[in-house]
């Protein structure tokens, strides 16, 4: 998204990129191949440890299934891929229109709770442009969606911008904003290395359910009152709010083309991120999709 060539271009990966890491919250050890794709695919997750049926899922709007504690695909056989986020928004931010993701677990493994570790992936892999001319997704009209004091919209915009707002009452955190353009410098810069966080009551809780138990001091921010406990602090003295918005761009991309529009994002997540989603493309009318072929075509 950041050069002439990224904003005319589908792209896709030079090679496979390959890692290996926990499922926060599966606890199980996962070996993930990102691969290049042809172009038109998309973003398609393959679970490699399914035989018996359709194992692969496409990441589409209409797709997310879960949202609780992350974003949950599936496919029409019931086939599940989790906590795609991070990773999708590395691919969003650095503009990898086509790739297949292979996974021999359920969930995507969760490194260190940023998408950091899949940047440097991607990066290592490089990128290849494709001949497709790049679609892009443009907001005509606004799209809000509210629950209580919660909300997420999609707002018309020439770029793609992110606003995000939350607030919660632990003095650690309390009421803090992030307002950006994104680009690819500015993902790289400003989010990428922004962790998950959780406070150490809902760690408790969700491990009496079976669940967080890959999460640890290693690749989440926990707060325990009004303390931090991982020894190293945080990254960001705004984190927390630039993790949610590292949380949007990944869930905004399963539209599958990036956007030419602002999201504002009040006390949201997953689920609300979602529904914007989901509302956006049941009215046809508040979207359309573009490409820059003319201008190409006026310059050559």
């Amino acid at each position: 998204m950041s050069n002439a060539s990224s904003e005319i271009h589908e792209h896709t990966l030079a090679g496979p990129a390959i890692c290996a890491g926990v499922g926060v919250h599966t606890g199980d050890r996962v070996r993930l191949s990102i691969r290049p794709a042809p172009a038109g695919q998309g973003i398609v997750f393959v679970r490699t440890d399914i035989k018996d049926r359709d194992n692969r899922v496409p990441a589409k709007g209409d797709a997310v299934v879960a949202t609780r504690l992350g974003t949950v695909i599936a496919n029409e056989a019931g086939v599940t891929v989790s906590t795609i986020e991070h990773l999708m928004a590395a691919m969003a931010a650095l503009g990898v229109d086509n790739a297949t993701v292979e996974l021999d677990g359920p969930e995507v493994p969760i490194m260190d709770g940023s998408a950091l570790p899949f940047v440097q992936l991607l990066d290592r892999a490089g990128f290849r442009r494709q001949e497709k001319p790049q679609r892009y997704i443009e907001i005509l009209e606004p799209v809000i969606v509210t629950d209580g004091d919660k909300s997420a919209a999609l707002l018309p915009c020439d770029r793609f911008e992110i606003f995000f707002e939350i607030e919660f009452p632990t003095s650690t955190i309390g009421k803090m904003s992030v307002d950006l353009e994104i680009t690819e410098e500015s993902f790289r810069e400003e989010l990428s290395a922004a962790r998950t966080f959780g406070f150490v009551e809902e760690v408790e809780a969700l491990r009496a359910i079976g669940l967080a138990r890959g999460g640890s001091l290693e690749n989440a921010v926990v707060i325990d009152g009004d303390r931090i406990l991982n020894p190293e602090g945080l990254r960001f003295a705004d984190e927390f709010v630039r993790h949610k918005a590292l949380d949007a761009v990944g869930d905004l991309y399963v539209l599958g083309a990036p956007l030419l529009g602002r999201f504002e994002g009040r006390k949201a997540g997953h689920t609300l991120n979602n529904m914007v989603v989901r509302a956006l493309l049941e009215r046809p009318s508040a979207w359309r999709e573009v490409t820059f072929e003319r201008e190409l075509a006026e310059v050559g």
